[in-house]
């Protein structure tokens, strides 16, 4: 069986999974604030769960970071604690087995591919629409990663086809450049971007509830997203051609929105004749955690004859 662990800022979530996918275990705990007491949590949620289900288990974990294939040493963990340790190292050491360690938008597309929206695509592209933009592609049931740790981090490229008459002011990026597409079609872009022309302080839920009711600027602001997503979705098509390009994240959430962007990507993508299949996410926020479950490698099947 597998563990995966799901690591948030305030949670650490695990689950259990079969080789089928079923669900046999799962826990939530408190996310510990210092390196040494985050190894003896993940330790002790192990030890239980695997007593739980009566069999050692992989180990898989996903969050916001990832492993420098160059040091090895983990970055950009939102856990900033995390930051500059031997996380596989240690964990290993405490547990007497391998680990594995991705980030949450590579465990959400993992979790996708496997067998969720996209399960029997040979590519699978998964994007979170969420606080920021996360993305990854899946080939062939594995992660492809790249040399620097980076694959699929649409998010900071430039919003394509970007004019300031149409998606408004250049927007500043925390990355350092401005008009990343996480600017724009994250729930914080899409709030802050009508707020800061408007002058007013809605949330992304209260602007589509007002695009709903029919009030014609936030209309105008949700067929714009809309717009927005459709050709960040086409600049991937048009790059890696995935079978299924799969949407989680809150923004996934907003009633039509999927197939609004699936009917959109049509106009931005090379071929006439595409065939174009956007698709929410299966299982929503448990996709993360159930595609760290899915990071370990199948056993292989004996070769040996007798």
């Amino acid at each position: 069986m597998r563990i995966g662990f799901d690591i948030g800022g305030t949670k650490i979530e695990t689950r259990v999974l079969n080789q089928q996918g079923a669900e046999m275990f799962r826990a939530r705990v408190a996310t510990p604030h210092d390196y040494d007491t985050f190894i003896q949590t993940i330790a002790a949620q192990v030890k239980e769960a695997e007593q739980a289900v009566g069999v050692s288990c992989s180990i898989g974990i996903g969050l916001p970071g990832a492993v420098c294939p160059h040091t090895q040493l983990m970055k950009n963990a939102n856990c900033t604690f995390l930051n500059g340790h031997d996380l596989l190292a240690d964990l290993a050491r405490e547990l007497g087995k391998a680990v594995y360690i991705d980030n949450d938008a590579n465990c959400f597309a993992l979790s996708e591919a496997r067998d969720g929206a996209g399960k029997g695509g040979n590519v699978v592209f998964g994007a979170v629409l969420g606080t920021g933009c996360g993305g990854a592609l899946v080939v062939n049931q594995q992660l492809i990663t790249g040399r620097n740790a980076i694959a699929g981090e649409w998010g900071h490229n430039p919003l394509p086809g970007y004019t300031p008459e149409i998606d408004g002011p250049a927007r500043a990026c925390y990355c350092g450049r401005e008009n990343c597409i996480e600017t724009f079609i994250s729930g914080t872009g899409f709030s802050k971007g009508f707020n800061q022309r408007f002058g007013t302080s809605l949330t992304t839920p209260q602007l589509i509830a007002q695009a709903e009711e029919g009030q014609i600027n936030a209309v105008h602001a949700y067929r714009l997203l809309v717009d927005q997503v459709a050709r960040s979705v086409a600049s991937i098509i048009n790059v890696v051609d995935p079978d299924t390009f799969v949407i989680g994240g809150g923004l996934s959430n907003i009633p039509g929105l999927i197939e609004a962007v699936e009917k959109e990507t049509y106009r931005y993508v090379f071929s006439p004749e595409a065939k174009i299949s956007v698709k929410q996410a299966q299982y929503g926020d448990a996709s993360g955690v159930r595609g760290a479950a899915w990071l370990a490698p199948s056993p292989q099947p004996s070769t040996e004859t007798r």
